[in-house]
Formats: structure tokens, sequence, C-alpha cells
């Protein structure tokens, strides 16, 4: 499979992550609207619990699909995490095992408080 970031990789700017995130979503086609597990994925997120910090664009391997949403390691907490369907605003877009070594360290993490 072609490795879609390395075209991309270079025009990355360290601490925009959101600029990042954009430049990322247009790269990669298709998107999904539900996961498969033991996939990797990037997507657009907003928590709504109110004072909790999240992760505004999740890089993650899902490992379970609910009917509430997924639960996926997201690789920017190195933990586990919820998403649920009606928090996530955007489709998915699969990350290709293939461009896993560029992706771990693309720089999208954007951390923030929920109000």
């Amino acid at each position: 499979m072609n490795n879609r970031l390395g075209i991309i990789v270079n025009e990355t700017i360290k601490d925009k992550p959101n600029y990042n995130m954009s430049l990322l979503l247009d790269t990669l086609t298709p998107s999904v609207i539900v996961p498969e597990p033991d996939k990797y994925y990037v997507f657009v997120y907003k928590a709504s619990t109110p004072g909790i910090m999240y992760d505004t664009n999740p890089f993650v391997a899902v490992t379970s699909l609910w009917k509430w949403g997924f639960i996926g390691f997201n690789f920017h907490w190195n933990e586990h995490r919820r998403y649920s369907w009606n928090e996530i605003q955007s489709n998915l877009f699969e990350i290709y095992e293939s461009e896993m070594n560029i992706m771990e360290t693309f720089p999208i993490a954007n951390f923030i408080y929920s109000r």
C-alpha cells in the first residue's frame, strides 16, 4: 500500500496541531463512519463532559465497537479511551500499517479542556 503521509510530512508545523490535522484529513481517503476493530484511525473529536481534558485529534487503534461508540487505544494518551458516536465530529480516516512510523510522530495531538 502506498504511504500517503510521506508527501505531506514536511509540510507540518510543529505547534499547529489543527493545521496539521486539516492537512492530514485532506490527504487521507477514503473515510468511514463506523470503524473496524484492529485498524488505525484519525478523526476530529469534541468531548461533551464538562471540565475534562481530551484530545481533539485522536489517533487510535480501535479495540471494540459498542452501541454508544467504540473503545480505542489513543497513541497520544498512551492508553485506552472511550469515544461516543455523538462526540465524533468527522468521519474516521484509516491509517495503514505502512504509515505507522510517520503517524506516530505526526504533530496532531491537541489536548484541551471541555466546557
